[in-house]
C-alpha cells in the first residue's frame, strides 16, 4: 500500500512527481488502456499520454483518483501518480516508486474543489494545475 510519507519524503517538484534516473523508452502510439485500478464507480474524465504508458485522472461523483499505466507491463521502472486539492498543498497524495504496470492509484476527495495532477514514467514527467474545478 502506498506510504504518503516516505512518498513525500523522496519526491521533489510540484506535485511531487519529478524525473529522476533516465530510462529513455521509445515514443509510440499509446496502448495503454485504464483497468478499473481506481475502483468501482470511477470513470476516466482525463488523460496524458506519456512515453511509455499513460496517466489517467478519474472521478466518481466526489473523488478524483490518478493511475499511471505502462503500455507493457516489463522489468520495474520508475513510475509516478501524485494528486492535489489546488487550494490545500498539505494534503498531496504520491506513489512514486519501482513498478512492473502501473503507479497509484492515488485519491483525494475534491467535489467542487480544482486539483493538480500528473504522472511520470521513467524520464517523462507530466503535470497540470488548478484543473476540473466541479
Amino acid at each position: 500500500m502506498l506510504n504518503t510519507r516516505k512518498a513525500i519524503a523522496v519526491c521533489a517538484g510540484a506535485i511531487g512527481i519529478a524525473a529522476g534516473t533516465a530510462v529513455l523508452l521509445p515514443a509510440t502510439a499509446s496502448a495503454a488502456t485504464y483497468g478499473g485500478q481506481c475502483g468501482a464507480g470511477f470513470k476516466v474524465i482525463d488523460s496524458h499520454e506519456l512515453k511509455g504508458g499513460t496517466v489517467f485522472l478519474t472521478y466518481n461523483g466526489s473523488k478524483n483518483c490518478v493511475v499511471t499505466v505502462r503500455d507493457k507491463p516489463g522489468d520495474p521502472i520508475r513510475m509516478g501518480a501524485g494528486l492535489r486539492l489546488s487550494s490545500d498543498h498539505d494534503k498531496e497524495v504520491i506513489d512514486d516508486d519501482q513498478y512492473k504496470e502501473y503507479a497509484g492509484p492515488v485519491t483525494v476527495e475534491a467535489k467542487g474543489q480544482c486539483i493538480d495532477w500528473g504522472g511520470l514514467i521513467a524520464d517523462d514527467k507530466w503535470q497540470t494545475f488548478k484543473v476540473h474545478c466541479r
